[in-house]
């Protein structure tokens, strides 16, 4: 098993312990969604390619007990989970690739996940990223979405709520982690190996409803947002189902 660690501290209870009182203590996942100018991605592909680095990073074999990235992410989930998803480009996307974490790539969409750290430690490479300007076309597949092959996920969008690409790509990959909790140790390790596959999709109402029963049934897995930007506190943003 080559998950073993990391399934156990997904499944574990997170964010065990509140913000600290100083901002540049706070711990946090920073994201950086690749966005040309000239030929900017496929909205899809992008936050397909943003949740499944996440999920690579919560399940890389650097994050396990021994591992060098271990404590980062210890401290990162014993707090309060944060996500910042930013825009690079050019020049500063290849630079950002030196930055420790993990890039997945998705069509021609990519995306990185970098190793947890305090605000005020990120990295200048990343930290000089743009945090607005992630918008890109693009529509989700509905209903009839494939999670794929090695019994992936499907990221279910709530379709009442407005999102930036930034802030939907933090959603997503908030739910590519928990929904580790839907699966077996053995099946956690087979998906990692498969190299994480999953979709992200637009419900319609009906089948949001549908999904939110079994999210309360402990059937699926529901992300309840923190409401520090865009949406109000509590608010289901995504729902990952097997």
């Amino acid at each position: 098993m080559q998950v073993s660690d990391q399934y156990r501290r997904l499944v574990a209870d997170l964010g065990r312990y509140d913000d600290p009182e100083d901002p540049e203590n706070v711990q946090a996942m920073q994201m950086a969604l690749h966005i040309e100018k000239s030929t900017p991605p496929d909205r899809h592909q992008l936050l397909v390619a943003a949740a499944r680095a996440v999920a690579q990073l919560c399940l890389d074999p650097r994050v396990a007990a021994e591992g060098e990235w271990a404590g980062a992410m210890d401290a990162w989930t014993d707090a309060r989970i944060r996500k910042i998803a930013r825009r690079a480009r050019g020049a500063q996307w290849v630079a950002a690739q030196d930055v420790p974490g993990v890039t997945a790539e998705n069509g021609g969409a990519a995306a990185r996940a970098y190793v947890p750290s305090r605000i005020g430690d990120v990295d200048k490479r990343v930290s000089k990223l743009q945090i607005g300007g992630t918008d890109v076309e693009g529509e989700l597949p509905g209903d009839d979405a494939s999670p794929g092959p090695t019994g992936g996920l499907i990221l279910w969008v709530n379709p009442y709520l407005d999102m930036t690409v930034g802030k939907l790509a933090a959603q997503v990959g908030h739910a590519s982690m928990l929904g580790v909790r839907l699966m077996t140790e053995q099946e956690a390790d087979d998906w990692y190996t498969a190299g994480c596959p999953l979709d992200v999709a637009l419900p319609s109402k009906d089948r949001w409803a549908t999904l939110s029963k079994a999210a309360d049934r402990g059937e699926a897995i529901a992300v309840h947002d923190a409401g520090f930007t865009e949406i109000a506190p509590g608010s289901i943003s995504v729902i990952a189902t097997r």
